[in-house]
């Protein structure tokens, strides 16, 4: 059966290779079934409903890769619009966040329809290498604070805006540890170091008797505290407009670079031969409606599953063996309800720093590519909204062609972007 369906055989690969790169993948990823309801709970999101959403949401999502394109890559609710959902959207600008469920459906129907129609190519062609690279960077930032924040290790200083918490208490003490467990256990290549010290810091906490231990296992709570709640007609409100934008410019950006770079480095995408690409795409913008649905913030294609490449998975085996393993997941819930914020805080600010990386990609000797990326990239956490980057990124990048002379170069895309934040800003406002 699964030569039929996954062509074993034809891509040099076996039943086994397979099932054990979708493991490898799974637990380089797997944090996202803790962190994803810490962060989307404190919009007043019922937790164990996210954790059912997240885990049925990665999971159908990787089923549909395997099926529809069958690539070995695994889906799961996105880092970073996660955040964006529940720190700007619902806490800073104040939508509910049923309304802010309607504008990742939305946001999805509009991936899907650039996605058929083949304008996803043409909007991502479009944008500047430099912004793409700050983009990710931004958003990393963003992240870092947010884990910062949450950690206790800065707190709100009427003075100087921010400072330094005290870290002589345990939650700040315990995420430090965190972050050295996850950073030295992913320097020695072993695998699920995230997750490892996400579960280290839990049981620390457990025993110091700062966390409660609520069981590991027991039967899946219900989902439907969040399932079919989305507030559609809500999410159209002109204030969301700006937001559902950013939904789909980060979804494009994040969920096209990861699955382009994954499906080369297993040589699914090599240039004259035929791929799947489009299929892969398909999945990626149908697994955002589906999540939407269930009631967790967009699911894209995980980078992590890169891992699972590296393991030998070049099949869709390997995605449904992720999506498997995540249904697994559904019955802990009860570990995932235990986990303390600090334990979570870690994994966030060590992703934050991997994204940070895409700052090498930016073009610094060519100031009208180097000033509009780090606008870009300061924004997203001092303004604490990844929509605010966005917008003084791509402004700031027409201005400063025009005023040099090389308007030839800016791409119509970019040019049709930065007239819809300039309208926002324009009509709406901050």
């Amino acid at each position: 059966m699964f030569e039929r369906l996954f062509k074993l055989k034809e891509h040099g690969t076996t039943a086994r290779t397979e099932m054990v790169a979708g493991l490898t993948t799974f637990l380089t990823m797997s944090y996202i079934i803790f962190v994803n309801p810490d962060i989307l709970s404190t919009t007043g999101m019922d937790r164990d409903a996210i954790f059912v959403a997240t885990c049925l949401a990665a999971a159908l999502g990787s089923v549909v890769m395997a099926l529809v394109a069958n690539w070995p890559i695994g889906m799961a609710p996105g880092m970073g619009l996660n955040a964006f959902f529940a720190f700007t959207v619902v806490a800073a600008l104040g939508f509910t966040w049923q309304q802010a469920l309607g504008a990742v459906f939305i946001s999805g129907l509009i991936f899907l329809l650039l996605t058929v129609t083949g304008v996803r190519s043409w909007l991502i062609a479009g944008i500047p290498h430099s912004l793409r690279s700050a983009i990710a960077t931004g958003i990393g930032l963003f992240l870092g604070i947010i884990a910062l924040k949450n950690a206790g290790i800065v707190v709100d200083n009427p003075a100087t805006l921010v400072g330094l918490g005290d870290l002589k208490q345990t939650g700040p003490l315990l995420a430090i540890l965190g972050f050295f467990v996850i950073a030295v256990l992913d320097s020695l290549k072993i695998r699920g170091a995230i997750l490892i010290g996400i579960l280290v810091v839990t049981v620390l906490s457990m025993l110091l008797g700062v966390s409660e231990f609520k069981g590991i296992v027991s039967a899946p709570p219900s989902i439907a505290p969040t399932f079919l709640q989305l507030d559609i007609v809500g999410a159209l409100h002109g204030g969301l407009l700006h937001v559902i934008l950013v939904f789909v410019l980060v979804e494009v950006f994040d969920a096209t670079g990861t699955l382009i770079g994954v499906a080369k480095r297993a040589k699914l995408v090599e240039e004259g031969k035929p791929n799947r690409l489009g299929r892969a795409l398909l999945a990626d913008s149908s697994a955002i409606i589906a999540g939407s649905l269930m009631g967790t913030s967009s699911t894209t294609a995980y980078v992590e599953s890169a891992s699972g490449v590296q393991a030998g998975g070049r099949t869709g085996l390997t995605a449904l063996t992720i999506a498997v393993l995540f249904l697994a997941a559904l019955f802990i819930s009860p570990l995932a309800a235990a986990v303390p914020s600090y334990a979570t805080a870690p994994a966030l600010l060590y992703v934050a720093g991997l994204m940070m990386r895409e700052l090498t990609e930016v073009e610094w000797d060519d100031l009208t590519e180097a000033a509009p990326a780090a606008l870009t990239a300061i924004a997203m956490p001092f303004t604490y909204s990844i929509a605010n980057g966005l917008a003084f990124g791509f402004v700031s990048y027409v201005v400063l062609k025009v005023c040099t002379g090389k308007w030839s170069v800016i791409h119509p895309a970019t040019q049709i972007v930065a007239a819809l934040f300039v309208v926002r800003f324009a009509f709406f406002g901050s």
